[in-house]
C-alpha cells in the first residue's frame, strides 16, 4: 500500500511510511476471529491490510448481550486508537467478518519512532486525533438519531 491509502501515515513522505510500516507485525484473522475485545489492554494500533474489522458495541438487547454494529473498517483504516490514547483501554470490540489481514505496531515502537522523528509523530498524532474525530461525529450521529427518535415517541 501507498501512504495515501493508509490514514494513519496520510502526510508522510514514502521513506517515513515504510519505517513506520517495518515497525508492524502482521496479522491474520480467520473469519469471526476477535482481534480485540472491549476493556481489554491497548498496546498496539492495527492498520487494516485486507478485509474488514467489524466495530462493535456489546449491549444488553431483550435481556440478553448482543453486538450492535457501530462501524465496519476496510483496506488502509485504522483500528485501535485506544493504544496510543490513555487509558490505553479498547473501547469497543473488534472482529473480522471476513478473512482479514492487519498490521499491528506497538505503542512503545511508535514512542520511539516519534522521540527520533517528531515531525513524523507529530503527522501521526494529527492523523490519529483525525480518526478520533470521525468516530466522534459517528456516535454523535447516532445518539441525535436517538434522541430524535425517543423525543417522537414522546410527544405521540
Amino acid at each position: 500500500m501507498i501512504n495515501g491509502q493508509l490514514e494513519l501515515f496520510n502526510g508522510l513522505p514514502d521513506d517515513e511510511v515504510a519505517r513506520a510500516l517495518s515497525l508492524g507485525a502482521r496479522v491474520s484473522l480467520r473469519t469471526g476471529a476477535e482481534l480485540f475485545a472491549i476493556g481489554t489492554d491497548a498496546d498496539r494500533i492495527f492498520i487494516v491490510e485486507r478485509g474488514r474489522i467489524k466495530l462493535t458495541l456489546p449491549m444488553q438487547v431483550r435481556g440478553q448481550v448482543e453486538d450492535v454494529l457501530v462501524e465496519e473498517m476496510g483496506p488502509g483504516q485504522t483500528v485501535g486508537w485506544s493504544a496510543l490514547i490513555p487509558p490505553f483501554r479498547f473501547t469497543l470490540k473488534a472482529t473480522a467478518p471476513v478473512e482479514t489481514e492487519v498490521i499491528a505496531l506497538s505503542r512503545e515502537a511508535l514512542r520511539e519512532m516519534f522521540a527520533d522523528d517528531p515531525a513524523a509523530g507529530y503527522a501521526i498524532t494529527l492523523n490519529v486525533a483525525a480518526v478520533i474525530g470521525q468516530r466522534l461525529q459517528l456516535f454523535q450521529t447516532m445518539w441525535l438519531r436517538e434522541m430524535q427518535r425517543t423525543v417522537e415517541l414522546h410527544c405521540h
